[in-house]
Order: C-alpha cells, then structure tokens, then sequence
C-alpha cells in the first residue's frame, strides 16, 4: 500500500508523443489501475479527497491531466477522440495496458470514446453524470452556461452547478468545498483560456449526432455501470437512463436529492458500490 493519498501524492512528469503529462498514483499497490477523467475544465484536484482515497484503497489509482489542461504540456483536443487517444499514449509510456475507467461528465464522453477506440485497453468502465454523444438536454438548467463560463468558479457557482436545492444537498456541496482545497502544496494550475475554448468545442462535438443515434453504445462491450443524481442539471439525468439502456452490460444507479456531483454528495455510498462492482468476480452480483 502507497503511504501517499489525494493530498499528498507527488504530481509526476512523463512524456508521450511529444507531451509532457503530470500524474499522480497513489493507493495498493497491486490490482488493476483504475483511472479517473474529471469534468469540464477540471484537473486532478478537482476530486473528492474522499472519493480518490476511498477508491485507493483497493487498488491503484491514477488521476492526470490531459494535453494543456493543469500542469501538463501541449494543446488541448477539440474532440473527445482526440482526449482519448492522448489517455491511450499517456498510459503506453507508463506501460499499462489494462485499466478500469471512471469517467465524469465531459470525463465520460472521453471515456465511451476511448473503449470504442481502444476496447482492449479497459477491464470494466464506470460513468458518472455524463451521456452519450448527442445526448438528451431536457432538463438543463437555464443558468449553466452562464456560471459554468464564469472566469473562477467560486463555492456558490459549484453549489448551483453539482448539487441540488435542498438544505441538505447543499450543506453536502459546502462540505465537498472544504475536502476539494485540503490540497495546499502541490496544486494544479487552473485550465487557461485557450483549453476552456478547445473543451467547449469539444462539448459541441459531443453534441453533434454521427449516423444512428446511440448505436455505438451498442459497442461498449465493458461491463459498465451507470451512476449520476436524480436532477442533474449539467448533464440531465435522463442521459445516464439512456447510456444503460443501450450499453449491453450496464447497471443504473441514481441517488436522491441530489445532482451532477452526486459522487461527491454520497462519497462513501459512492465508493461502495463503485468497489463492489470493480471487485466482483462477476460483475452485478
């Protein structure tokens, strides 16, 4: 077992066609690498502490930055494919060819497009408050793109974006504040303006139907489960209902009174069910 954590796991450099990545492992030291892609603009502290320690403790963890996003070099894609290649050579150059993948919000258009690109390279694949490509936007909240574009999100902007209008779901969104900045040395820089402008193009593409709709979920052959809050105003639920419907071996879970960071809302529930479906010898048992 790796005596680091979230907080004090030592950002790491490796280079891959050209880029410069940072990284972060932490957690046993043996197991199948479970790698975690974060929302929109985020880097590797903008996880739950709670979250990122639960899950390491059964397995390696690695959390990283992709091209031109926090500390790592280059530019960043425009397209979730081209996110999902540079996960693919990131993870050729540390020699691992055999992870689980935990994708979140724009992390999980990353995450369908590469299982589609690279089916042998992920064990078993976990979604989290994201949809499938031209997803459903039914149920956005009207204010998102508002605060989603402001220059620094502050507490009340990730309140309105993650986290419902209950007193509850809010008093767990000021909670997950305080654990996101435990981090003080050794922070990730914030994404700049021209990765912002590359990831909202990317968003758009996302958007952007390509033949049949939702048949190259038909292809996800992982075992996958399905997670996200019952009014996820980012990303609507209704896009988590769909991923399990057409993604063959899939399970659903939604939690009550909750929204786009219900992980963080339900931290140990979370990690619960995540690690139960990563260690089962058969997957939904």
């Amino acid at each position: 077992m790796s005596p680091d954590t979230h907080v004090t796991a030592p950002t790491r450099y490796i280079e891959a066609e050209g880029t410069r990545y940072a990284y972060r492992c932490f957690g046993h030291d043996s197991g199948v690498p479970l790698l975690m892609l974060p929302h929109f603009r985020a880097g590797m502290d903008h996880w739950d502490p709670r979250v990122t320690d639960g899950l390491a403790a059964r397995r390696p963890l690695i959390l990283f930055d992709n091209a031109g996003i926090g500390a790592s070099g280059g530019r960043t894609p425009q397209t979730a494919e081209g996110f999902a290649e540079n996960v693919a050579h990131f993870l050729g150059a540390l020699g691992i060819d055999r992870i689980d993948l935990l994708g979140f919000s724009v992390g999980g258009y990353v995450s369908q497009a590469l299982v589609l690109a690279h089916p042998d390279l992920v064990r078993r694949l976990v979604l989290v408050g994201t949809k499938p490509r031209a997803g459903e936007m039914a149920g956005f909240g009207e204010r998102v793109p508002e605060v989603a574009a402001h220059e620094v999100l502050t507490e009340e902007d990730y309140l309105y974006l993650f986290f419902g209008d209950s007193s509850t779901s809010r008093d767990a969104g000021r909670e997950f504040w305080l654990r996101r900045h435990e981090r003080t040395v050794d922070v990730d820089p914030e994404s700049g303006p021209d990765s912002i402008r590359a990831q909202n193009a990317l968003r758009a593409d996302w958007n952007t139907p390509r033949g049949e709709r939702f048949a190259e979920l038909r292809r996800i052959r992982q075992p996958t489960l399905v997670v996200n809050g019952n009014n996820d105003i980012m990303v609507p639920t209704i896009n988590s209902w769909i991923l399990a419907q057409h993604i063959p071996q899939s399970q659903l879970i939604i939690y009550p009174d909750s929204g786009h960071g219900s992980l963080f809302q339900y931290p140990e529930l979370f990690c619960a069910h995540v690690t139960r479906f990563l260690d089962s010898e058969v997957p939904f048992m």
